[in-house]
C-alpha cells in the first residue's frame, strides 16, 4: 500500500480505536461503529459495496453493513487496519492510493471533529505539504460533483497561495471559499459547518449557498 492512503488508513484505525463503538461522526446518523463497518465492507465486500453508487442497491448495502456493524467492535477496527483482502479491487497495485486517500483522510476528520462546538470548530489537522497537494489535485471530481451539482451559485474555491477552482453554474458574481486544501475538500464534502474556511461574496449569493450546504458558523 503506497504512503498517503497508508497514513490516513493507521490515522482514522487510531481515531476509531480511541473514539469506541458508540461515539458520534459527521456522517448522518452514523456511529464509530457502523463507519467501521462502512469501512470494511467497502474492501472486503465490493458486491455489497455497489449500493453506494446504484440506488436500487442501497437496501442491500445497507442490510450488509448492519451486518458487520454486529460484529465485535475491535475486530471491526483492527480488519480495518490491516488493510483490504488479498482479494479485494483495493489490494491492486496503486488502488489503495487511488481510491482510499480522499476517502480515509475525510473520514478521519468524521471521527476527529464529531461533537464539536460549530462556532468554536476543530484546529485542523496537520498535514504534510505533500499530502496537501495530493488533496488539490484530487479536489475537482468531488467539488464538482459532490458541490457543483446543489449550488445555486458560482463558487470559488481558493487556497491562501492563490490557487483556486470554479463550480458551480456560470453566471455573474461567486462567493469565495478560502481554506487550505485539507479544509477546501471537507468543504466540498458538506463538512462546511466544521472546516476552517472563510465564506465572502454578495449576501444574497451566500444565503443562497447557505440553504443548500453547511457553511461555518
Amino acid at each position: 500500500m503506497s504512503r498517503h492512503a497508508q497514513a490516513e488508513r493507521q490515522r482514522l484505525a487510531q481515531l476509531l480505536a480511541a473514539a469506541g463503538p458508540d461515539a458520534p461522526t459527521l456522517c448522518a446518523g452514523w456511529r464509530t461503529r457502523d463507519l467501521a463497518a462502512h469501512l470494511v465492507l467497502r474492501e472486503a465486500r465490493p458486491d455489497a459495496a455497489l449500493g453506494f453508487v446504484v440506488p436500487p442497491l442501497a437496501g442491500w448495502t445497507q442490510r450488509v453493513q448492519q451486518a458487520y456493524a454486529r460484529r465485535p467492535y475491535p475486530e471491526l477496527v483492527r480488519s480495518f487496519r490491516d488493510g483490504p483482502p488479498r482479494l479485494s479491487p483495493f489490494a491492486l497495485p496503486g488502488a489503495d492510493e487511488a481510491g482510499n486517500t480522499v476517502e480515509y483522510f475525510v473520514h478521519a476528520e468524521d471521527v476527529r471533529r464529531a461533537g464539536a462546538d460549530e462556532t468554536e470548530p476543530v484546529e485542523p489537522a496537520a498535514i504534510e505539504p505533500a499530502l496537501a497537494e495530493v488533496l488539490w489535485r484530487r479536489l475537482p471530481l468531488p467539488a464538482r460533483f459532490e458541490l457543483g451539482r446543489r449550488t445555486p451559485v458560482r463558487v470559488l474555491l481558493c487556497r491562501p497561495d492563490g490557487r483556486n477552482l470554479t463550480v458551480g453554474p456560470a453566471r455573474p458574481g461567486a462567493v469565495r471559499v478560502t481554506g487550505e486544501p485539507g479544509e477546501l475538500l471537507l468543504f466540498a464534502f458538506g463538512r462546511g459547518a466544521h472546516a476552517a474556511v472563510t465564506v465572502a461574496g454578495p449576501a444574497d449569493e451566500v444565503a443562497q449557498l447557505r440553504a443548500v450546504v453547511a457553511l461555518p458558523g
